[in-house]
């Protein structure tokens, strides 16, 4: 397996088999480990240990892990951590290269031997001093993970998996981020195993997928409190393939979308929210752009979860941008009463067993679904993921050049199946920047994504004009006064024609 990480792929376009983890030697030694990380109350926890799943006694030992970095936190720019673990009298060093999208499902090399103290041994058997140099002497403790862990070993649908629950807290200063989590690990069989399982566990207690490590939460800690987690820059490889393009793409979506979900279930900041709709966005537009190699029936049954999905949360955003528009008085004050009513319907609708499978569903169809197998898209999986991206965006722009033409005199229907084609054209552009990096491909998708990003803005305020009275209407409040918009129509449809001139002229940045 490369260094990056990734699995690799054979020449059918099928995953190859997945290794388990190695054993510990006196040397470093790198080994491959599958996991699939699970989040849970503490009260549910106790509900899981109780069950028949957790049958037997469990191993349990104490773990206290120091996490090392430089002061600018060179490691983490890189991809890598540093910890020393102690578990009784024992202390392993562990290094681990995050790999390409984990999420939920966590596959990356990882170097580990013992050590005598909490001295990090740096030689040349780990990456650290070759990617550091000198750097790697300013390395120090940032922060700490101590847990209780409880080990079972159990037998599922023939894989051997080892259960393992964390109860604990991660400590970086004066502040604390409790763990309560399951990890399972796939010690031998097939990784569909592990997902089986799963389900099985969340039957018995609510989960839900785990989307950052305890080092990413660690240093989560020594950043700046977040009010919602925007998309990121997608780190796409040169050398990946279409389909691990597109894996690594899905998966950097759910992490979007888990962040601000549990954003939103502790506070209901409706930025949360919005960028909770923002994900579910790009991962329905990746399923679009990469369903010519993973149209399938499970695929399919996602696109339509997905979009039941963003439909509902869909509801209460809206009235969250009406808000924005709307002065303080009578009609505010029903719409922040509206919008209090649709949040709790979000929490419901947040907390169902349906969203937790879509979540599961979406992690192991993108990581080891059929459409892997398929032998007569084979050869678009195996694509070069730059060719593919070249494609797909000359696909989506002649779309949107098309569906602009006559903007001003088209009607409404028109102008929100052009914002729809311009939001995904949007994401794609997002999606395979990081395969167009030479100097006059970086300048060139400022230019492209700042006129695609006009004309997304102009279009959105005349979704808005349009779509309010009719929310209005569904909420039963529409004879309330009419809600500010800092323009007229006929100047927002003029602004939105000349955008979309814009972005036509603009060079496309991937040729």
């Amino acid at each position: 397996m490369s260094a990056s990480g990734r699995h690799r792929l054979d020449r059918a376009g099928a995953r190859a088999p997945l290794a388990a983890t190695g054993t510990v030697s006196h040397h470093p030694t790198m080994s491959d480990e599958i996991e699939l990380k699970l989040a849970l109350s503490p009260q549910d926890a106790d509900i899981l240990q109780a069950s028949d799943l957790m049958a037997g006694k469990p191993k349990t030992a104490k773990q206290r892990s120091v996490y090392f970095d430089t002061h600018d936190h060179s490691l983490r720019k890189a991809g890598l951590w540093l910890r020393i673990r102690r578990s009784g009298r024992k202390r392993i060093q562990t290094v681990k290269a995050g790999g390409a999208g984990s999420v939920g499902l966590f596959a990356r090399p990882e170097w580990e031997q013992p050590v005598a103290d909490d001295t990090p041994i740096l030689g040349h058997g780990t990456p650290i001093r070759a990617l550091l140099g000198k750097l790697a002497d300013e390395i120090a403790p940032v922060f700490e993970v101590d847990v209780e862990r409880r080990t079972w070993h159990v037998h599922e649908s023939g894989a051997d998996i080892e259960l393992v629950l964390d109860r604990g807290e991660v400590i970086a200063g004066d502040r604390r981020s409790p763990i309560c989590e399951v990890e399972l690990e796939l010690k031998s069989g097939a990784p569909a195993a592990l997902f089986a399982f799963a389900r099985k566990l969340d039957a018995v207690a609510p989960m839900r997928l785990a989307v950052l490590t305890k080092s990413q939460r660690g240093y989560a800690l020594l950043d700046p409190i977040a009010e919602a987690y925007g998309a990121g820059r997608v780190e796409l490889d040169h050398d990946m393939t279409a389909a691990e393009a597109f894996q690594h793409i899905v998966l950097t979506c759910l992490r979007q979308f888990r962040q601000n979900e549990d954003l939103f279930l502790d506070g209901h900041a409706p930025e949360a929210l919005h960028q909770a709709r923002v994900a579910l966005r790009r991962l329905r537009s990746a399923l679009s752009i990469f369903k010519p190699l993973s149209d399938d029936d499970v695929g399919a049954r996602l696109r339509k979860a997905l979009r039941r999905l963003a439909r509902e949360l869909g509801e209460a955003r809206s009235v969250d941008a009406m808000i924005a528009h709307t002065p303080p008085g009578k009609l505010r004050h029903r719409l922040e009463t509206e919008r209090h009513r649709l949040y709790a319907r979000v929490d419901r609708i947040l907390a169902s067993r349906r969203v937790r499978r879509l979540m599961l569903d979406l992690s192991e169809w993108s990581s080891n679904g059929a459409w892997l197998g398929t032998a007569d898209v084979a050869d678009i999986r195996n694509q070069p993921a730059r060719a593919f991206a070249g494609d797909a965006l000359d696909r989506l722009r002649r779309k949107v050049k098309k569906q602009g033409r006559d903007l001003a005199k088209g009607d409404d229907q028109a102008r929100h199946t052009l914002r729809k084609n311009a939001k995904k054209l949007r994401y794609a552009g997002e999606f395979f920047t990081a395969l167009f990096d030479r100097k006059r491909e970086r300048r060139r998708y400022k230019r492209f994504i700042s006129a695609l990003e006009a004309l997304q803005d102009e279009l959105g305020a005349l979704n808005d004009l349009v779509t309010a009275p009719a929310i209005l209407s569904s909420l039963d409040i529409a004879d309330g006064p009419a809600l500010r918009f800092p323009v007229s129509r006929r100047k927002m449809l003029d602004a939105a024609g000349e955008a979309h001139e814009a972005l036509v002229d603009a060079r496309r940045f991937w040729r």
